[in-house]
């Protein structure tokens, strides 16, 4: 039977990303909602790996979300569109793409553990890009749970402006409802009836009720001068006045609500989702979308409305093998509908519809049309990408990009299978439509496929889900360092090459002056000081040709040269047996007999790092950096106790720094990277690279 969803006016539209520290409950309470409303008829479980929004393979064998997923769901004459995003940190893109969808971010916190850092790292995110915040205090069914002790930890947190729309009844084992402390109504979940009760707010609570009336009141009159007086004067606001100001406060960013329930007991469930469209903006309150306008690339900002032409923003790409192609968009202004003809503007190519539709999970709800403010899907689009505008033909607007993070860890992709790398090129390019945080490039010296990424789990799901999805079973290991090979003193030799066969013979001989180039510069500096016809003029270049190739490798662990200069002075020639091959020949004879006492040594890439950490781990870092043959550049203190820490240190030190640096700073340490120059590497380290560097040869050479 077809999915079918009522049409909806803009207000009557909900946009809410569930976000939050990995495991405190995030896709349960997308569950929960599904269920409460009817949407589902059986509550899924993580654990049993039967949700709507972890449908993909590796989300359920590692039970953990992996990628954003919506699920709307009808409520009292609403749509409300639950984004359900995941909470590890290496998928911080995923949060990022979800988050641009919304109106408003429900920050979901263990009732037991707290605030956490992931809970840290959603609220400055949410306040980097504006986005209006809410709580939900999940789990207060388990051991150890306290409402108010997460309460007053938010508060001291992130401010004043956290205020409680629900407050608990009973709690850990005895936790069995939630009053609304806006109309003082008291529900319970009855689990075996499967149906919430209304009961009279229990004595004990009375007094606990009217002072979070009383700070409520207190945060909605601060954002309108007109509440305020009100308050001062008669001390209460009315209930209409209340809604009124938190959907405005809310919208601010002045008013964080905080509502509590457990979703696997679906206790609180009903209230949140009253809270949901009563308290919270609709997409007509909501912030406005950043945009160019075409041609003049002058930015401004579009709010929200259903009276312009069509525009939508892509923030989301599915690419599937069987379906195809999938283009997860929200309508800014006006309605899409097959009819109108539309295009990339941030390509400037025209775009073909096929299907419109709304998404729950991995299921199609096939749709006539998508108004703005809600959030839709379009397959198999020929050019559009995430992050690209969709609009009208007549309306020449871009919205702004989403500023991903920087790839911080790099591995080498080893084909388990002969022959399938051009399967696993095609498969990591489809993934890289899906997933725009990680980067593939090719290691041409080295023949190696490099991808690069977030974390190290996030490139191990890359690697899964190219065995998954596209059947290609590949090895990650860490990639092969580019190191250099240059001289640090010089050398006059002569390379000499004479042969004799039975008719011509070769003769080539040259003196050359091998040095380092004093300029920075890494190509080879061929000088030609010839004179008298030593060399002839016609040979000159089959010398320098063949140092050229010569610097392929070096001669002591066989990396590429760089830095070299090599003065040709003098040498001489035979009128019959010389060639341009005998020179060439001759010059790889000077090469290597004139880098081999010219003090050769091995260059390393060093990497400039810029750390962003809380002040407490700075001892930490420096201490650790120290360890990896860093060194400490400079600090800047960014504010509210952070710190920027400049440093360089070695590549070979560096490929599982993003992982360390998260164990050092309980994940709320990152960084950056970029290649900075080539030094030369400790003596300590020489032996052991030109060690590794053969016996990698030897294997390569065995296979």
């Amino acid at each position: 039977m077809a999915i079918i969803m009522k049409e909806y006016k803009m207000n009557s539209l909900r946009n809410i990303g569930i976000i939050g520290h990995s495991s405190c409950g995030k896709t349960a309470l997308t569950e929960a909602l599904l269920y409460v409303t009817n949407t589902t008829d059986r509550l899924g479980r993580v654990e049993e790996g039967n949700t709507i929004t972890d449908f993909d393979q590796e989300e359920k064998r590692r039970r953990i979300s992996l990628s954003t997923a919506i699920a709307p769901v009808e409520w009292k004459d609403h749509k409300i569109n639950i984004v359900d995003m995941p909470g590890y940190f290496d998928f911080v893109g995923e949060q990022m793409q979800g988050l641009r969808a919304v109106d408003v971010a429900m920050i979901v916190v263990c009732g037991a553990a707290g605030s956490q850092v992931g809970t840290e790292k959603a609220w400055n995110y949410c306040s980097d890009i504006k986005l209006p915040r809410c709580f939900f205090v999940n789990k207060l069914d388990r051991e150890n749970a306290n409402f108010d002790k997460v309460l007053s930890d938010l508060k001291s947190r992130f401010g004043i402006s956290v205020v409680p729309l629900q407050y608990p009844i009973g709690s850990e084992d005895n936790f069995k409802g939630v009053i609304n402390i806006i109309t003082r109504k008291a529900t319970v979940y009855n689990k075996k009836a499967h149906r919430v009760e209304v009961i009279e707010v229990p004595p004990h609570l009375e007094s606990k009720i009217e002072e979070c009336k009383q700070m409520i009141m207190e945060s909605v009159a601060e954002t309108d001068e007109n509440l305020l007086d009100k308050y001062f004067n008669e001390g209460k606001l009315s209930d209409e006045e209340i809604y009124s100001g938190l959907i405005k406060g809310c919208a601010s960013g002045d008013i964080a609500p905080v509502m509590c329930g457990s979703s696997t007991e679906l206790i609180g469930i009903n209230s949140l989702l009253d809270n949901i469209i009563n308290c919270l903006p609709s997409p007509s309150d909501g912030i406005p979308e950043r945009a160019k306008e075409l041609p003049s690339g002058e930015e401004i900002e579009v709010k929200i409305n259903e009276k312009d032409k069509f525009s939508a923003f892509v923030f989301k790409t599915i690419a599937d093998p069987f379906v195809g192609k999938l283009s997860i968009f929200r309508v800014v202004t006006g309605k899409l509908t097959p009819e109108i003809s539309i295009i990339n503007s941030s390509k400037n190519k025209p775009e073909k519809l096929s299907g419109l539709c709304f998404l729950r999970g991995k299921h199609q709800i096939q749709t006539k049309n998508i108004i703005a403010g809600d959030i839709g899907a379009v397959a198999k689009l020929q050019y559009t990408n995430t992050g690209d505008t969709l609009c009208d033909v007549n309306k020449e607007i871009v919205y702004l990009p989403i500023d991903f993070p920087k790839p911080v860890i790099s591995m080498a992709v080893i084909p388990k299978s002969k022959g399938d790398e051009e399967k696993i090129s095609s498969a990591l390019n489809k993934l890289l439509e899906e997933d725009p945080t990680f980067t593939i490039s090719r290691d041409i010296e080295n023949a190696e496929t490099i991808v690069s990424g977030v974390g190290e789990t996030h490139l191990e799901i890359v690697a899964s889900k190219l065995k998954s999805k596209f059947g290609a079973d590949v090895l990650l290991k860490d990639p092969k360092i580019p190191y250099r090979e240059t001289i640090k003193g010089s050398a006059d030799v002569q390379g000499k090459h004479k042969k004799q066969t039975g008719g011509h013979g070769q003769y080539g001989d040259v003196k050359i002056k091998f040095e380092p180039r004093s300029d920075g510069e890494e190509e080879l500096e061929f000088v030609d000081r010839v004179v008298g016809g030593a060399v002839p003029r016609n040979f000159i270049p089959a010398v320098e040709k063949g140092l050229k190739e010569c610097m392929h490798k070096g001669v002591l662990a066989g990396y590429p040269v760089i830095g070299l200069r090599a003065t040709l002075y003098d040498g001489s020639y035979h009128p019959v047996d010389s060639s341009e091959m005998a020179f060439k020949i001759a010059a790889s004879l000077a090469y290597k007999k004139g880098l081999g006492q010219a003090n050769p040594i091995i260059l390393e890439p060093v990497m400039h790092i810029e750390i962003i950490i809380p002040d407490e781990y700075t001892g930490d870092i420096m201490g650790d950096l120290n360890k990896r043959r860093g060194r400490v550049i400079g600090m800047e203190p960014i504010g509210d106790g952070i710190q920027k820490v400049i440093a360089e240190a070695p590549l070979a030190e560096l490929f599982k720094y993003a992982t360390d640096l998260r164990s050092l700073t309980q994940a709320r340490g990152e960084f950056s990277m970029d290649f900075v120059r080539y030094e030369e590497v400790p003596l300590t380290e020489v032996d052991k690279i030109i060690e590794n560097t053969r016996l990698l040869r030897e294997l390569k050479h065995d296979a």
